[in-house]
Order: structure tokens, then C-alpha cells, then sequence
């Protein structure tokens, strides 16, 4: 074998002295890192293991797609997660995760999306009825009350009442806070589970379990076809001809709240921010929208053709990726361009770093959406990952991006968008999340 490279080691005497820090928000420390000793560095977690942190983007393509197979995801998805949702496709792995993607996969494809492009764009109608025109606006929790009713409403219709729809909200949202101090604060972990904090949690998830099952059960004794998600889902069989079991059902359909609920929020907060920074964007999507409107009807066509939209998403995307960090651990010793890990190391990739590499990317802090132009599109398909890479791509990625792009250009048809002060603020938790993310809608 070649000899090794060598790949630069974070003192564990450095990244403990600035826990704190880290604690409060990794990026300035990871950023300080990259710019010190290159796209990737180890640090050392005992026992001769390493926790790899890279925003090497070859590596990140090698990982999760062309050496998938090699590396699963770590505990804190497959465990510390799926405490909370069970083992649907975000928590799963190996076979299982397999039969379940096949499985569940046709519900995303375009052709059945298409069927609820009018439910996603009522939905998003009735929630941006809510916006009182020409006050300071928090659109954090705006956008994250629009993302949920879609969620509820292309999964289920009419089928959840209001109430219902209150508490799955809650719940979700509870125990994601639940987890970031878990994760943050492992030194209190025989607190949360001596004083019983997590299991008040587990029973709030079973509290949105038994309304899902509900809902579910409601659905299956009626005779009425709703051509939604939970339709679809229901309908859906295995290669041997059975269904998904109710529980699975249920798992399933708690990722998709996780998965489609808070991250569209977090995009569509950061991307009316930078639209009111960005008075010309914000012109030149409406004209395109209305342009289309005047030659298309159906929803699908008007989303397919709304390009401008798209790129100004897809940029803000870029800027501000929900998924900031994406996690995996090597099954198997592995060897790439010259460097050697072995079997268990952890790998953690900043995509918010590989998106604003400059070796990928021109001016990368500026927002240009012109980057995400058709004819530039391939240009930049290895190294940006908002929604990952590979087999274990989001299977919600066209969902969000539609709903997003009706969301935004709806918006846009109502108001003008004028910002509140000159930064944007980002909180990073398990998602990077915005922080005073005020803006001012104005009548046009």
C-alpha cells in the first residue's frame, strides 16, 4: 500500500478547553479549524478511535455515494433519534432501511406529487392569509406553522382536527428541543433519565403515536379515497404482498413531520431574509411568476417552470443548508485518495463549510442565484449537498422544493419584503435554524 497520508490531530486538551464555546455553537471553532489545517482533521475519542470533521467535498461524494455501502449512519440518528420517532427511514439501517425506501419512495415520485400541488398551494394560501401587512414579523414561526399544516394536510387531508393537528405540532417540536440538550449536555444525561425528564418526553411520543393511530384506523374504515400520502402509504406493498404494519406506518409518518416540518421552515426563513436584502430578486421573481401565471393553470407546470424561484431557494440553500452537518461511520477499514480509516471512525462533513469552500465556489459569501442557472447546473452537483447525496438522499427533496417555490412566489404576488436590520442570525441546533429572523411584508 502507498504510504499514508497524514491527516492533521485537534489536541483533545484544545477542544476541551473550548467545550463551552462549542457547546453554544460549533461553526466559528470548526471554521477556525478548516482555515488552520486543511479540509480535514481528526480528533482523538479514546481508545485509539477517531472522530473524523471534513469539508472535503470528493469525500463527502466517496461517502455517501459511490461507498455508500460502507457507512451508516451514527447513534445519534439510529439511537438517540429513533427514541423518539422508532425506526423509519431517517433512523433506520441495512435491510431494513432497504425494504423501506422501496417501499415508501413511489409516494414521493413527481407523477404522485403532482395530485397534491392544490393541497400544498390551498394550505400555504390559508396560512399567508395570516400575514398582517406592514408590521415586523418573526418568520420563524410563521413558516414553521405553514410547513407543519402542509405536512398534516398532504398526509391526511381533512382526517386530523384541529386539536390534533395542535398537539402532533407540539409534541414534534418538544422533543427536538428534547434532543439538541441531550446531544449538547451528555454530562447531564443520569439527570434527564434519574429525574424522569426523558421518559416525560417518551410519553408525550406516544401521546402523537395513539393520535396517529387514530387517524390511521379513521382513514382505513372509511371508504372515501383521498389520493393523499397516507393513501398512498396505506395502499403500498411489499415485494411478498403485505402492508406496513400500523406501527411502521406510524414511524414513517413521524420522520416526515421531523424531516418535512422544521428544515422547509429554517429555508423559508433564511430565504425571505435574503430576499429583503435583495430588492432585485425579489422583482425578478414575481415578474416570472406572473408571466407563468398567464400560461399555465395547473400547479405542477406553474412550479416546474418557476426557474428564478428555484435558483433563489437553491442559493439560499447554499448560504444557509439546514442540515449543516451530516454524520456517518466507516463499517469497514477504507482508504481514500491516499488517507486510511479505520472500521468505526466517525465522520462528521460541514456541508455549510463544502458550500462555502472557495475552491467550489466564486465570491461564496455573496447571495447569486445566478450560480443555480440551468446551463450552470452540473457545475456544482459534487460538492452541494442540501439534501445529501446518494441512495440515502431526503426522500422529501422534491416535496420541500415545491413547496417552497409556491411558498415564496405566493409571497412575492402579496408583498414586498423589506428587511429589519443587516444580518441574518443563525442558530445552530440539530438543523441550523435562523435566530430574530424579523423582516416587514409590505402591501404591493
Amino acid at each position: 500500500m502507498d504510504e499514508t497520508k497524514k491527516i492533521p490531530e485537534l489536541s483533545t486538551i484544545t477542544f476541551l478547553r473550548k467545550a463551552i464555546k462549542i457547546l453554544n455553537n460549533p461553526l466559528p471553532f470548526h471554521n477556525q479549524n478548516f482555515e488552520r489545517y486543511g479540509d480535514i482533521f481528526k480528533l482523538n475519542i479514546g481508545f485509539g478511535n477517531y472522530a473524523y470533521f471534513s469539508r472535503h467535498a470528493e469525500l463527502a461524494e466517496y461517502v455517501f455515494q459511490r461507498n455508500w455501502k460502507n457507512y451508516k449512519k451514527s447513534a445519534i440518528q439510529t439511537e438517540d433519534l429513533a427514541k423518539y420517532l422508532g425506526k423509519g427511514l431517517l433512523t433506520s439501517e441495512g435491510e431494513h432501511w432497504k425494504k423501506q425506501r422501496k417501499l415508501v419512495q413511489p409516494a414521493f415520485h413527481k407523477k404522485h406529487l403532482e395530485s397534491l400541488m392544490l393541497t400544498i398551494k390551498k394550505t400555504i394560501v390559508a396560512e399567508l392569509s395570516k400575514i398582517k401587512p406592514n408590521t415586523n414579523i418573526d418568520v420563524l414561526p410563521l413558516f414553521s406553522d405553514l410547513a407543519f399544516k402542509v405536512v398534516v394536510k398532504s398526509l391526511f387531508s381533512d382526517a386530523a382536527s384541529e386539536n390534533e393537528i395542535k398537539i402532533l405540532q407540539e409534541v414534534t417540536e418538544e422533543n427536538q428541543l428534547m434532543l439538541v440538550k441531550e446531544l449538547r449536555q451528555p454530562y447531564l444525561k443520569w439527570y434527564f433519565k434519574s429525574f424522569g425528564v426523558i421518559d416525560k418526553h417518551l410519553k408525550r411520543s406516544h401521546e402523537s403515536r395513539a393520535i396517529l393511530q387514530a387517524i390511521i384506523e379513521r382513514r382505513k374504515e372509511s371508504k372515501t379515497k383521498y389520493n393523499d400520502l397516507l393513501d398512498m402509504l396505506l395502499e403500498s406493498r411489499y415485494d411478498d404482498g403485505l402492508a406496513m404494519s400500523i406501527e411502521q406506518l406510524i414511524d414513517e409518518i413521524l420522520v416526515l413531520f421531523v424531516a418535512g416540518h422544521e428544515t422547509t421552515a429554517n429555508s423559508l426563513s433564511f430565504t425571505i431574509q435574503l430576499l429583503a436584502q435583495h430588492p432585485e430578486w425579489q422583482e425578478k421573481v414575481r415578474l416570472e411568476y406572473y408571466n407563468i401565471l398567464a400560461n399555465y393553470t395547473d400547479t405542477m407546470s406553474v412550479v416546474v417552470q418557476s426557474q428564478l424561484a428555484k435558483q433563489v431557494i437553491e442559493e439560499s440553500l447554499r448560504l444557509y443548508p439546514p442540515a449543516y452537518f451530516m454524520d456517518r461511520v466507516n463499517i469497514e477499514d477504507d482508504n481514500f485518495d491516499g488517507y486510511h480509516f479505520k472500521k468505526g471512525s466517525s465522520f462528521l462533513f460541514s456541508i455549510l463549510e463544502i458550500h462555502k469552500h472557495k475552491k467550489w465556489w466564486e465570491h461564496p459569501e455573496d447571495f447569486n442565484p445566478d450560480r443555480f442557472s440551468p446551463e450552470k447546473a452540473k457545475t456544482y452537483s459534487s460538492h452541494y449537498f442540501p439534501f445529501g447525496a446518494g441512495p440515502r438522499k431526503c426522500i422529501g427533496n422534491n416535496f420541500a422544493m415545491f413547496e417552497m417555490i409556491i411558498a415564496v412566489s405566493e409571497i412575492l404576488t402579496r408583498f414586498t419584503i423589506k428587511p429589519v436590520k443587516n444580518s441574518i442570525e443563525i442558530n445552530p441546533l440539530i438543523t441550523l435554524k435562523p435566530k430574530n429572523a424579523v423582516v416587514r411584508f409590505e402591501n404591493l
